[in-house]
């Protein structure tokens, strides 16, 4: 399973979700719903635009995990 750690860089970059959403010109609900993780993809024009705003790379954002059975 794939992680999202995009609270986790926000919290680091004292960011908040409305300010970032801004920034990569999104709207706050889509943005809320990827940092919850309750999307089933990223394009990858959004991502490279939260690397950007967030100056991090896609791992940072991201981690796989085993699922629990």
């Amino acid at each position: 399973m794939i992680r999202i750690k995009l609270d986790v860089m926000m919290a680091e970059r004292k960011m908040s979700l409305n300010r970032l959403a801004e920034l990569v010109d999104i709207t706050p609900a889509n943005l809320s719903i990827l940092k919850n993780e309750k999307g089933k993809a990223v394009r990858f024009s959004t991502l490279d635009a939260l690397c950007q705003a967030l100056d991090c790379q896609p791992g940072d954002l991201m981690e796989y995990v085993e699922e629990e059975e």
